[in-house]
Formats: structure tokens, C-alpha cells, sequence
């Protein structure tokens, strides 16, 4: 059986080679790697917003009814996964807290149009709007975000399974008093 290539193994091999055969590993990995193209088209050449989209797109799709079907796919996994995929390749903390509260946005969105869904999809919403906040406190970008952040807790009046008192109690953690985000 081979052994593992490990990073050390690999920064060896790195190493040994010209300017021009990295050049051309590196351009090859670009050509054969989606992610790997995303993340160079997100970092170098400055253009986030296009890598966000796509990602933000998926995650939307889950939560709007398309096709021949008259109810959103709701795969909480497929949005998640988008999620993370986005978080590997993009080095814009303000898209990666965009996309976490489009997460949300989406289920409430979802919920306000199909009817109250089940106690995991709220945990799951609950969760990543914790996650949101967390990340927009570390990132110093609450209040980028304060009033959508806000507009999420609004839009779960009404919504079962204590949605709108736990997403209530989250803002009033991280942002302030409950009072409506400023104008």
C-alpha cells in the first residue's frame, strides 16, 4: 500500500521545481478545479461578487418552489454545503456573512410562503443565524448587517416553534436592546 502524501511531502516536492513548472501546475489545477478557479477568481483578481452569487443562488433554490413542483426542495444540506463550499474559496469575510444570513433570510422567506415547517429546520435557522452573528461580532460587522439582521427577526413574527423569540433573544445579544435596527 502507498503511503499518504502529507503537506510536508508535497511542499518538498514544490520545491524542487522551476518558476515555470509551478506556473504550469497551478494553471492546470486552475483549468481542471472549479474551487480552485473560484478562489483565485474571488482573491486575485477581485471579483467576489460573481463567486457569491453563484453560491448564494444555490442556496436560495433550495427554499423557492421551481419546476413542476408547486413546494421548495428544503434540502437544508444542499444550502449548507453551498455554504461551506463559498467559505473555502472566497477570502471576503463581508461575502461569507452575506451568505450565512441569506441562509436564514431564505428559510424565513420559505416559511412566510409554504406554512410552518418542522422544529430541525427552525433549530437549523436558529443555528445559523447565531453562527451569522457570531461571525459578524468577530468580523466587526454587525452593523453592516443590522438591519437585515433585524428584518430577519421581524419577518418570524407569528412563526411557530419559538422561531421569532429565539432569533429575538439572539439579536438582543449580539446587537442591542430589540429596538428596530436605525433607518
Amino acid at each position: 500500500m502507498a503511503k499518504k502524501a502529507t503537506l510536508t511531502d508535497l511542499k518538498k516536492h514544490l520545491r524542487k521545481m522551476t518558476q515555470n513548472e509551478l506556473v504550469d501546475e497551478i494553471a492546470n489545477l486552475y483549468k481542471k478545479l472549479s474551487n480552485v478557479k473560484e478562489y483565485y477568481q474571488s482573491s486575485l483578481f477581485d471579483d467576489d461578487s460573481t463567486v457569491l452569487s453563484k453560491y448564494k443562488k444555490v442556496v436560495e433554490q433550495e427554499f423557492i418552489a421551481t419546476g413542476r413542483s408547486f413546494a421548495p426542495k428544503m434540502r437544508l444540506s444542499v444550502a449548507r454545503k453551498a455554504i461551506s463550499d463559498y467559505k473555502k474559496v472566497s477570502i471576503s469575510n463581508e461575502g461569507i456573512a452575506d451568505i450565512m444570513l441569506t441562509y436564514v433570510e431564505a428559510g424565513i422567506d420559505c416559511t412566510n410562503e409554504f406554512g410552518d415547517i418542522d422544529e430541525g429546520f427552525y433549530s437549523s435557522m436558529e443555528g445559523m443565524y447565531e453562527d451569522a452573528l457570531d461571525y459578524m461580532d468577530k468580523e466587526g460587522l454587525i452593523n453592516k448587517f443590522k438591519d437585515r439582521l433585524w428584518d430577519a427577526v421581524e419577518n418570524t413574527s407569528g412563526i411557530g416553534w419559538c422561531f421569532h423569540d429565539t432569533l429575538s433573544d439572539l439579536y438582543d445579544t449580539y446587537v442591542g436592546d430589540g429596538e428596530e435596527a436605525e433607518q
